[in-house]
């Protein structure tokens, strides 16, 4: 029932949004004369966006959301969905911005206006303890994985020769994976340590670090979202500048993930 009526405010918005466009209203515009800029976000991804114990939504990105949102001189507007609705929902107008640790890619590039990075993550293959058979994701050929549809870990498993369950949470997917009903999952290193460090017990291991990829906000791919694009761009450089953004990594990750190197 939550998702529903989310669902249905975000396009009560964008109805209204594309009312201010037909006026000759750019996205900047239009946040700007509504107040809020529609920020959309898993809320089930820890540490960069989940409900603490009092269930608040908090996380890496709701601070940075927070951050870009005080920017522009709006509130940000936090709207929860899953992974495969998120990208859907800013190619649709229901959403203008995703912060939700989008890696950046040159696929994704052709289909969205991408932010400057803003961290830049590892991932990680992981396994059951007891697995010996699986240590690089070259060993992933007739195994299976699972990941969320459409995300960048699903990609490597499927082009590794893995069969992909696709699920909508990590904890789902490592449940599966405790369950041995799947036999490795990837994901982002933060992620997986995160996980760990809340579940010491869990037998599970990692068994590789893959390369590091940029991590950069999802827009709209129109002339539209051009001047929303710099201004976040300004937002987020400021931010590099003069400590925020190591800060906020810090403070979620326990280490400064800001800098490509």
């Amino acid at each position: 029932m939550k998702k529903l009526m989310v669902l249905f405010l975000a396009c009560l918005l964008v109805a209204v949004g594309s009312l201010a466009m037909a006026e000759g209203k750019d996205l900047l515009d239009q946040i700007r004369e509504r107040g809020t800029i529609i920020i959309a976000m898993e809320g089930n991804w820890s540490p960069w966006t989940y409900h603490d114990e009092n269930d608040v939504l908090t996380g890496l990105e709701v601070d940075i959301g927070n951050l870009i949102a005080e920017g522009l001189g709006v509130k940000a507007e936090f709207f929860e969905a899953d992974w495969d609705a998120i990208l859907a929902g800013v190619d649709s107008g229901r959403f203008d911005i995703a912060c939700n640790g989008v890696g950046y890619t040159e696929t994704r590039a052709e289909k969205y206006s991408f932010s400057t990075p803003y961290v830049y993550t590892h991932k990680v293959l992981l396994v059951r303890e007891d697995n010996d058979s699986i240590k690089t994701v070259d060993d992933l050929a007739g195994k299976t994985t699972a990941n969320s549809p459409s995300s960048t870990y699903a990609q490597i498993a499927e082009e590794h020769g893995a069969s992909v369950t696709y699920i909508s949470t990590l904890v789902e997917a490592i449940t599966l994976l405790v369950q041995g009903r799947v036999d490795a999952i990837l994901n982002a290193q933060v992620s997986i340590e995160d996980y760990m460090k809340q579940h010491p017990d869990a037998p599970l291991k990692v068994v590789q670090v893959l390369d590091g990829e940029p991590v950069a906000y999802p827009m709209r791919k129109s002339a539209e979202t051009d001047t929303l694009v710099a201004a976040v761009n300004d937002i987020l450089e400021k931010a590099r500048q003069d400590g925020t953004l190591a800060a906020i990594s810090e403070k979620y990750f326990g280490l400064d993930l800001t800098k490509a190197e």
